[in-house]
């Protein structure tokens, strides 16, 4: 394909970040393609991460109030039902109705986006549960009078994770800054290694 034809897909905008760094439209193309590889080595690692996590906070919550925990905690007098849930309370009750006659714990589960698994460490959503959920992190750091690895660190942590998974989506060239690439990867090893029961680090 030539220059001329890929920069008319993918825009004058989105390329001239390419051209910029490599000062050559061959090599820019180049660029974008092992961009796009990084973004996907990225992608599997936070996907994988997601997919842990979610189990986790699930596992946690079946043990400490049953099976339905999400169901119920949406439901009128549950849990998650009042002013502070809110958004939690009907992004539950939205998947159910998605699933409609095909809904089981497991797949509301799975319907259920990074974003709400990550608001699960929200201050609200954290005393709704019991705030009992930092127990799936045993190996996290003590706190320290400087750093308090509390909830609210957990869930700072996971919204840069939630951020890094939105700019993949939309391409953002990280192979042009190869240091942020590491970095938001070493953040995923990093979290998960707070509980070596979710995935084994040598896994990475």
């Amino acid at each position: 394909m030539r220059y001329s034809e890929f920069e008319e897909i993918m825009s004058v905008a989105r390329m001239s970040r390419y051209t910029t760094a490599t000062a050559s439209t061959k090599k820019a193309m180049t660029l974008y393609r092992l961009n796009l590889r990084l973004s996907q080595e990225l992608f599997t690692v936070i996907c994988c991460f997601e997919i842990c996590l979610r189990n986790a906070i699930n596992k946690h919550n079946i043990a400490k109030t049953g099976n339905d925990w999400l169901q119920n905690g949406a439901a009128q007098g549950g849990c998650f039902d009042n002013i502070k849930c809110k958004f939690t309370c009907i992004n539950i009750n939205d998947a159910i109705y998605k699933l409609n006659h095909n809904y089981t714990h497991s797949k509301l589960v799975a319907e259920l986006g990074f974003g709400f698994w990550r608001f699960m460490f929200a201050q609200n959503q954290y005393t709704a549960t019991g705030k009992t959920l930092l127990k799936i992190f045993p190996l996290k750091p003590t706190s320290t009078p400087l750093t308090q690895y509390n909830n609210v660190h957990i869930f700072n942590q996971l919204s840069r994770i939630n951020d890094i998974r939105n700019r993949i989506a939309h391409h953002e060239p990280y192979m042009l800054y190869c240091w942020s690439a590491r970095k938001r990867h070493n953040l995923c090893k990093r979290t998960l290694c707070y509980n070596q029961t979710i995935i084994p680090m040598d896994e990475y």
